[in-house]
């Protein structure tokens, strides 16, 4: 499987409208990729909290429409990052707001999505004006040479809760794709549980980060790719920067194969 991880650079001077359109053509010049993933909140900002009600839309909204373009164009399956959803609030008291996750076949289709489990900020920011998701998504790749591979949905702060991953291991998850807004001062947590679930559920991890600063936050960059044995088998810096690696995907099933830990579960 070939991936693409865009971590993208930004800050607080480029309009919704033009870092989409950049956006865009990154993903169109990264055709002959079977999976390309963008970071988490690229268009509304991941730390703007002020400016994610004015910038939320639907999952048909604009930013939506140009990466399902873009999808199509490339001939890429396009795990957009995730935007700030817009819909009826499911019930009484809800902000009717969510962090989403949007993933487009090769023909532009919405095939995905998955609304962010577990909010960042103690409270605060995402809890204070963003309701949870609750499903729990595995998505099918499609590829060349095999079969579809089955990928994980999850986002930033649910890398801290490994419950969310056996869930997605139970699955059928082959591969967990972590789009991020994910900050420098605790960088080293992020490359660090991005090993710990490869390890553990014996699965690839691809970890898209954002680069640059906005919102005052200076963001962390270090996008990585993680085999199932949790050696990283790529990684990226502090600046923009796209992550391009063919990743053998049967080499995680015969790794499941003979060291078959997993097998040795007794709770769940």
């Amino acid at each position: 499987m070939k991936v693409a991880l865009i971590q993208l650079a930004y800050g607080d001077d480029e309009s919704v409208a033009d870092r989409t359109a950049r956006v865009a053509d990154l993903v169109r010049a990264q055709a002959g990729h079977d999976l390309v993933v963008l970071p988490e909140l690229w268009s509304a900002g991941g730390f703007d909290y002020r400016r994610w009600d004015e910038r939320a839309e639907a999952v048909d909204g604009p930013v939506a429409q140009a990466l399902s373009a873009a999808a199509r164009d490339a001939r890429v399956t396009l795990h957009g990052g995730s935007i700030v959803e817009r819909s009826a609030p499911a019930n009484e008291g809800d902000h009717g707001l969510w962090n989403t996750s949007l993933v487009f076949s090769a023909t532009g289709d919405l095939v995905a999505t998955y609304r962010k489990i577990h909010r960042f900020g103690f409270g605060e920011g995402e809890p204070s004006l963003m309701d949870a998701g609750e499903d729990v998504v595995v998505v099918d790749v499609p590829l060349a040479d095999r079969d579809p591979v089955p990928v994980g949905l999850s986002t930033c702060y649910d890398l801290r809760f490994p419950e969310l991953y056996r869930r997605l291991l139970d699955r059928g998850a082959e591969v967990f794709v972590v789009p991020a807004a994910w900050p420098r001062p605790r960088v080293e947590h992020w490359t660090l549980l991005g090993q710990a679930r490869a390890v553990e559920d014996q699965c690839v991890v691809l970890q898209c980060n954002t680069a640059g600063t906005h919102a005052r936050h200076e963001m962390g960059g270090r996008s990585q790719v993680v085999d199932a044995t949790g050696k990283v088998l790529a990684s990226a810096g502090l600046d923009e920067e796209v992550l391009s690696l063919d990743i053998d995907t049967a080499a995680t099933l015969e790794w499941r194969r003979t060291f078959p830990v997993l097998s040795d579960r007794r709770l769940s």
